[in-house]
């Protein structure tokens, strides 16, 4: 896990916690951040201590992911033809212990686990959801990772 391997396209960005007594300020994204090309929709999903959401694939969607409550382990894979970093994964957990937006560009599978036993996710995408533009594997074992290192 945090395997900080290079994906060609994926940008993490450190994101600010400014701690307040009554109640913390947590950035998110900004305009002019690298990442956003766009505002499609923003959305909220929650994921389970263990379960793990299986891969699926936006074909023309970013995703700008962000955790603001608990801590979630993304795998990402890329298997574009030509890509630079063809067949190789990146595997990191976001959240309270590392406070980071990921941007993943189309093309590239993602499949991510919840950590804490309360875990938020923020998506900010650039489109709206389209569930024609999205492939999914109907199985976690469809691509082979191994979620137990």
């Amino acid at each position: 896990m945090d395997n900080l391997v290079k994906i060609e396209g994926v940008i993490l960005t450190p994101l600010k916690r400014i701690f307040n007594p009554m109640g913390d300020v947590l950035h998110a994204i900004k305009k002019s951040d690298a990442g956003f090309c766009d505002f499609g929709e923003a959305y909220f999903s929650t994921i389970n201590y263990q379960q793990i959401k299986p891969w699926k694939k936006h074909l023309k969607m970013t995703l700008n992911f962000i955790i603001p409550k608990g801590n979630i382990r993304f795998v990402i894979y890329d298997d574009r033809i030509n890509s630079k970093t063809e067949n190789t994964f990146l595997d990191i957990i976001l959240g309270e212990v590392n406070y980071q937006r990921i941007t993943i560009p189309p093309g590239l599978w993602v499949a991510f686990m919840g950590v804490d036993s309360e875990n938020l996710l923020l998506n900010i995408a650039n489109l709206e959801h389209d569930p024609i533009e999205v492939i999914r594997k109907t199985s976690l074992s469809d691509i082979e990772y191994s979620w137990t290192n």
